[in-house]
C-alpha cells in the first residue's frame, strides 16, 4: 500500500505530461501482449521437427499427407509457407518459389503488424517525459522571478517535482519499452529466419524428388 500510496503521488506532482507518457505506456502493454500471443501461439512452430516430418512423407511420395500435416499447424507462418510449396510439388522449381515467395509476402505485414509502433511510443514517453521537464523548469524560473517570498519555496518545489517525475516517468516507461520492442524483433526474425532457411530446404527438395535425386533423411 505504501508504494502505491508513493505511486500515486509522485504521478500527481508530475503534473498534466504524467497523464500522456501513461498513454503511451498503455499502448506498449497491449501491443506487447497482443503482439507475444500472436507470435509465440500462432504464427510460430517448430520448424526442424516440421520439415523433419515433411522431408519423410517427400522421400515416401505423400506429398498430399505432408500438405495435411501443415494445414494442422493452424496459421502458424512456416507451415503455410511450406505448404504454399507442397501444393506445386510437380510444377516446377519456378512456381514452387513463386507459390512460397506470395505466401511470404502475405505473412509478412501479420507477423510484423504494430512492432514498430512500440518504438515510435516509446520515442514519445521521452520526449513528453523533455517536455514536462521543460515545464517544470519553466514554472521554477517563474517562482523565482515573480512569486512572493512566502510561496517561492513551495512554487519552486512544485517545478522541480514536475521536471523530474516527468522525465522520471518518461524513461521509466521507454526502457522497457525498449527491451519490449527488442525482444518482439527478435521474435519475428525467428519466424523469418525460420521461413527463409526450411523454404529453401523444401525447394531443394522437391527438386531433387523430381530429378530423382532425394536426399537421405537428416
Amino acid at each position: 500500500m505504501g508504494i502505491l500510496t508513493s505511486f500515486a503521488q509522485f504521478y500527481r506532482e508530475g503534473g498534466l505530461f504524467m497523464h500522456f507518457i501513461a498513454m503511451c505506456g498503455l499502448y506498449i502493454i497491449g501491443v506487447a501482449i497482443y503482439k507475444f500471443i500472436f507470435l509465440l501461439m500462432k504464427f510460430n512452430t517448430n520448424g526442424a521437427n516440421l520439415m523433419k516430418q515433411i522431408q519423410k512423407l517427400v522421400m515416401a511420395n505423400n506429398v498430399d499427407k505432408a500438405i495435411k500435416l501443415c494445414s494442422a499447424a493452424g496459421d502458424a507462418a512456416l507451415a503455410n509457407v511450406l505448404k504454399a510449396g507442397l501444393s506445386r510439388a510437380n510444377r516446377g522449381e519456378l512456381e514452387i518459389q513463386n507459390a512460397i515467395e506470395e505466401t511470404v509476402l502475405e505473412y509478412t505485414p501479420k507477423i510484423k503488424k504494430l512492432t514498430d509502433t512500440v518504438a515510435v511510443f516509446n520515442n514519445l514517453s521521452t520526449l513528453l517525459g523533455l517536455l514536462g521537464t521543460i515545464q517544470g523548469l519553466i514554472q521554477a524560473f517563474d517562482a523565482v522571478a515573480h512569486a512572493a517570498p512566502e510561496q517561492k519555496s513551495a512554487l519552486l518545489a512544485s517545478g522541480i517535482a514536475v521536471a523530474m517525475n516527468t522525465t522520471g516517468f518518461g524513461l521509466g516507461v521507454a526502457i522497457p519499452g525498449m527491451a519490449v520492442h527488442m525482444i518482439l524483433k527478435a521474435l519475428e526474425n525467428k519466424i523469418f529466419n525460420d521461413i527463409d532457411l526450411y523454404s529453401v530446404k523444401l525447394v531443394n527438395l522437391l527438386v531433387s524428388r523430381e530429378k530423382g535425386t532425394a536426399p537421405a533423411e537428416g
